[in-house]
């Protein structure tokens, strides 16, 4: 729902996206897995909806098998860490204008979401790095892929894209 938001509020990069799936595919057949290697416009999409706006806003819980100093904090030994996943893909630290869906961002720069890259951890990180993450990220290529192969979203008459309130509420 919010990659769908996020392509209704910029309609520049869901034409382009479109325009990637559309000639990639054509208009003969569905779209398959196998097409996603020619698609890297369509992956950045779906990159940048989970950097946004992960699955859950915060990693499970990990636990310090050694004290540590973390960003000026002491963290002792045995301590529960939790990891703010949804602050750090919002962090001007390590991503230029956070706040702007830019798929762009992952074509200038390599970011892997398997849990290596500490900037992207939609599905965590480190032993306990979510074991359908492959799944996860497949399935959200997928399903983006298809919709923006058939459909084409705009905002509700009257309301202009740049109008939509992206604001998240807890709970």
């Amino acid at each position: 729902v919010w990659a769908m938001a996020e392509l209704i509020k910029n309609p520049r990069v869901q034409q382009k996206a479109q325009e990637e799936v559309d000639s990639v595919v054509g208009f003969e057949r569905v779209m398959t897995e196998a097409d996603f290697s020619g698609l890297p416009y369509l992956q950045c999409v779906a990159k940048e909806a989970l950097r946004l706006h992960p699955p859950t806003p915060l990693m499970l819980p990990h636990r310090a098998n050694a004290n540590v100093k973390v960003g000026g904090y002491d963290i002792p030994k045995g301590s529960n860490v939790h990891v703010n996943v949804w602050a750090v893909a919002r962090d001007p630290a390590a991503w230029k204008n956070p706040l702007e869906f830019r798929p762009e961002r992952f074509l200038e720069e390599d970011v892997d979401m398997k849990g290596h890259d500490f900037r992207l951890l939609p599905f965590g990180a480190g032993r306990r790095v979510c074991p359908g993450a492959q799944l996860g990220i497949n399935l959200v290529t997928s399903m983006l892929g298809h919709l923006l192969h058939h459909f084409c979203w705009t905002p509700p008459e009257g309301v202009k894209p740049e109008e939509i309130d992206m604001s998240e509420n807890p709970g």
